[in-house]
């Protein structure tokens, strides 16, 4: 459900991240392309980087199996950055790609995203209900789940750690346009923000606005353009060139 504008709502592992994001774990997280100050005096607010006891005990079990030899820290490594930013968000670039292109399919994915979702083949591992948002030159859609990190698998992938922060959390819903702008995104004040907040049976995506200059591309190049910052809402889509943010 959206709130009123503006006022909304050293190696990594595959068995620990997964524990992490299932108990809804906040690591001392980077943002990726954003800057650090949305995620600085964490400590101060309150907030504690102390893991779960899922994560705990998901951590011993993977240095037992990494010290007996069964499990390859690398190539563990390799499935963990391919979930995150190859495979799943490639399924929501196509998403897009197929709405920009297909007015038809557009106007389904808006109206049953769960149904228009499955068509081109990615659908809810544990049953929860797609809804998919638009951006347009008057609104800017942004995802996040205040609970913990409730996330759209099949079409993102794995969520990224600034995703699972409490300060994103936190913030998201506080100062929605703050954080956009420490995500590179500034909005017009005449641009209306709405926060959606995902939960263990509904998560949204995001429908970008189909960037300027790109009429004549293909759907295959237009999904490349899609990014899965875009798909939850921090970025816009660039053209030709790349990301626009």
């Amino acid at each position: 459900m959206a709130n009123a504008p503006d006022k909304p709502v050293g190696r990594r592992r595959f068995l620990s991240k997964a524990a992490a994001g299932t108990a809804g774990l906040v690591a001392a997280p980077r943002i990726g392309s954003a800057k650090p100050e949305l995620l600085a005096n964490e400590q101060d607010q309150g907030h504690q980087n102390v893991p779960s006891d899922v994560a705990l005990r998901v951590k011993a079990l993977e240095s037992i199996l990494v010290e007996k030899g069964m499990v390859d820290p690398a190539t563990i490594d390799a499935v963990i950055e391919s979930y995150e930013s190859k495979i799943g968000p490639r399924n929501g670039a196509r998403v897009v790609a197929r709405a920009w292109v297909d007015p038809a399919y557009r106007k389904r994915l808006l109206a049953d995203g769960t149904a228009a979702i499955a068509e081109l083949g990615y659908g809810g591992s544990q049953g929860e209900h797609m809804v998919v948002v638009e951006n347009t030159p008057a609104v800017h859609n942004l995802v996040v789940c205040t609970l913990c990190s409730c996330y759209p698998w099949p079409v993102l992938g794995l969520p990224p750690t600034w995703y699972k922060s409490a300060p994103y959390r936190s913030r998201a819903v506080i100062d929605p346009r703050g954080v956009l702008r420490e995500f590179g995104v500034t909005l017009a004040d005449d641009v209306q923000v709405r926060v959606w907040d995902s939960t263990a049976e509904i998560r949204y995506l995001v429908l970008p606005e189909r960037p300027p200059g790109t009429e004549g591309m293909t759907e295959d190049a237009l999904a490349a353009l899609v990014t899965r910052n875009a798909m939850v809402g921090v970025a816009k889509v660039g053209g030709r060139g790349g990301a626009a943010a």
